[in-house]
């Protein structure tokens, strides 16, 4: 037998499993390195991907807004944003540089949780210099121009009226949009509500390209790098991070081209086969990603990548910040059963989007075809219920579950980080 260990909020689910139960992991972790995150950073904006250096870019500009991220995204900002300060500085000595938070629509992000992704320094810094992106505040933003699909492309207006904009982020796969990181930092970062739900409309969410590690013929991501050109996003550092959140490598420069870089770069060591199975364990990677259910069909589609028909997903995640979004929660909750959900979900034009109607469509897409047991904290059975989901308080039950429903010689295959991977063939 073997322990398994599989993330949840901040320690871990332990299950011992026979010798050869596939275990499903990144490569990330043969990347590490002396270099502490400071100096990896520093290197890559040495070397700027298809871009001059940030000091050339701020040479005679009067202030620069950095898009970073925000609670829901462990960015290591302390490895990145005192690089990308300093040479602001060094191109422009007097710039006046804000730092706008890419909420996108999740909840605005708490003064603790500033303290807490910055660090002390950096927060009484810039505390006076901080702006909380809010996609469902029309004064705060502004039209620039069309999106390719239709929707009005709008804007935050503190990136719009930049003299230079800019964005931290950091690149692992994403379930609808192939990858984080690059062009999300405009759309959905510091989009409005608007805007974000034209892109998240149904038949993209839909698409068989919206799906974790693709980018080519993406219809969401071709809208985001349209975004990302209207909002003259001019420079990003991305990083690659570890299973413990260490930065192990960055790419920085052009928007476009360091980003297509670094997600090539992340695909040869995050890409696994699937290895079909009755019982499938997956997490959202522990927290910060698995704070909310609205976060959790992340970590569930790289279930569905590997379960077969008719099989059973057990994924993890805490929740202990409850929905996420109330929209999210009540699209199902207040159906009677999940496929009269999804099949609204798929009726609805793309100028009638609802709000976080795009992470309930996926969790509805799985939980219409496969049984989900979905360990969180005790707090919250009853919003896990209303998902149309079958709660457990922990692992062991959650487990012994699946076998009762499957059968003593189900299989199993264990995916202890599901945001980490990028499942198939």
């Amino acid at each position: 037998m073997k322990k398994v260990s599989f993330f949840y909020d901040k320690t871990t689910f332990d299950l011992n499993v026979p010798d050869d139960t596939p275990v499903l992991t990144s490569r990330v972790d043969e990347l590490a390195s002396d270099k502490d995150g400071l100096e990896i950073v520093r290197e890559a904006m040495e070397h700027p991907i298809d871009s001059p250096k940030l000091s050339e870019l701020a040479a005679g500009k009067p202030d620069c807004v950095i898009i970073i991220s925000d609670h829901t995204r462990p960015v290591p900002s302390p490895d990145i944003l005192p690089n990308m300060i300093r040479e602001l500085r060094e191109g422009s000595p007097d710039i006046d540089i804000t730092l706008l938070v890419a909420t996108g629509f999740h909840r605005p992000t708490t003064v603790e949780e500033l303290k807490g992704k910055l660090g002390d320094a950096l927060y009484e810094e810039f505390k006076d210099k901080i702006i909380v992106h809010n996609a469902h505040d029309p004064s705060q933003n502004i039209k620039v121009g069309v999106l390719p699909s239709g929707p009005d492309c709008i804007l935050d207006k503190a990136a719009v009226n930049a003299s230079l904009l800019v964005a931290e982020g950091f690149i692992e796969p994403h379930f609808f949009a192939g990858f984080s990181g690059g062009r999300k930092s405009i759309l959905p970062g510091v989009a409005d509500a608007v805007t974000v739900m034209g892109n998240h409309c149904s038949k993209f969410i839909d698409s068989p390209f919206a799906r974790t590690g693709i980018l080519d013929g993406n219809p969401i991501h071709i809208d985001m790098v349209a975004a990302a050109k209207m909002a003259k996003l001019a420079y990003i550092v991305n990083v690659v991070i570890d299973e413990n959140k260490k930065t192990v490598a960055a790419f920085a420069g052009n928007f476009e081209k360091a980003h297509e870089k670094g997600c090539a770069f992340v695909s040869d060591y995050v890409c696994v086969k699937p290895a079909p199975a009755d019982i499938v364990i997956t997490t959202n990677g522990g927290y910060p990603l698995d704070q909310n259910a609205y976060q959790s069909p992340k970590g569930m589609t790289a279930g569905e990548a590997t379960v077969k028909d008719g099989g059973v997903i057990i994924m993890l995640g805490s929740c202990l910040d409850g929905t996420g979004g109330d929209f999210f929660y009540h699209i199902i909750a207040d159906e009677p059963d999940i496929e009269t959900a999804y099949q609204k979900f798929l009726a609805t034009a793309q100028e009638d989007t609802r709000p976080d109607q795009w992470c309930s469509q996926i969790l509805a897409r799985i939980v219409r075809k496969y049984s989900v047991i979905f360990v969180a904290d005790p707090s919250q059975k009853e919003m896990i219920e209303g998902l149309k989901m079958t709660y457990a308080p922990d692992l062991d039950t959650a487990y012994a579950l699946a076998r009762e429903w499957k059968g003593a010689d189900a299989t199993l295959t264990c995916i202890p980080n599901g945001i980490s991977v990028v499942v198939r063939d």
